[in-house]
């Protein structure tokens, strides 16, 4: 059973990392990104999702091509056409339905985005625009939103120098032992952050759960997907990251009994006097002014 959730939520998710770059920028360089202005890290609500998505992959995995009925993911990183192009996806719909693209019935599209959404679980969580031009899905808001997570403090991009004993091809090797007597490799480079306390906002709308069938198991997933998803997300340029807390506002309605961002102002997070460049999460301290919060709306620390 997947009944609707009929409470708004908002949500406040802190994760660091250490020695690793938590989301590059292609634009430059896939330097850790930066406000310029302030040089505060940022990490894109894009990359959050797709740890998000990854790690409900795997919970509910079924095979290692498969997944538990509803729990699919449309926004995939690995498979073959049958997985990535997005238009085969929308074409399992139709077939579905019965109905075909090419009659461009409106009906048809919205049983077709029906479709999608009790299949795809980031579809009715995230959303998506699925209004193409062949096998046309119209588009989806999803209940969950969030936003960018932005660094407490500036953070430094740092460049490592990288090197490996090895070559690519068999002219590297005869390049190198003619000039240097032996194979002395090839160098490379890294960008990492020292250390970084990142900081996001979410939201979860009962009145959009209703438009894509977002129900409380899905909540459910998604709690277990913030406090597990760096546990399955390790690489070299990861570095080392943690999920630190998460804490969930819970309203007593749809509508909701308070502004988000009220709720927001009521955790502090403040470096400690004595840290001067901070290297690791006990160099903050980190407290939530209940005080502050109204009655009306239950604080949940899930982490």
């Amino acid at each position: 059973m997947n009944p609707l959730i009929t409470h708004r939520y908002d949500f406040i998710y802190l994760f660091d990392v250490q020695d690793g770059n938590p989301n590059g920028d292609p634009d430059a360089g896939n330097l850790p990104r930066v406000d310029p202005e302030t040089y505060r890290g940022l990490v894109t609500d894009g990359c959050l999702k797709r740890k998000i998505r990854d790690y409900v992959l795997l919970a509910k995995a079924t095979t290692p091509d498969s997944a538990e009925a509803g729990y699919e993911i449309y926004f995939q990183t690995k498979g073959g056409a049958e997985k990535r192009v997005l238009n085969t996806l929308h074409e399992q719909a139709y077939t579905a339905i019965g109905a075909k693209s090419a009659d461009k019935k409106y009906a048809d599209q919205v049983k077709a985005r029906q479709w999608m959404c009790a299949h795809f679980w980031d579809v009715r969580t995230f959303g998506a625009v699925m209004s193409m031009k062949e096998n046309n899905c119209g588009q989806v808001r999803g209940p969950v939103q969030l936003t960018f997570a932005r660094s407490v403090d500036r953070i430094f991009q740092q460049e490592i120098t990288i090197t490996r004993k090895s070559v690519t091809t068999q002219e590297d090797a005869e390049a190198q032992l003619k000039k240097d007597g032996n194979i002395t490799g090839t160098m490379g480079r890294k960008s990492i952050v020292p250390y970084g306390l990142y900081l996001a906002h979410g939201f979860v709308s009962a009145h959009e759960a209703t438009g894509t069938g977002f129900g409380e198991a899905d909540l459910a997933v998604l709690w277990d997907a913030l406090k597990g998803m760096f546990d399955h997300d390790r690489s070299a340029s990861r570095g080392l990251m943690a999920p630190r807390k998460l804490i969930v506002f819970k309203h007593q309605n749809a509508l909701g009994n308070a502004p988000a961002h009220k709720l927001f102002e009521a955790l502090k997070v403040t470096r400690n006097s004595d840290v001067e460049i901070p290297r690791a999460y006990t160099d903050y301290t980190v407290t939530l002014d209940r005080s502050a919060i109204p009655s009306t709306v239950e604080v949940i620390e899930m982490l």
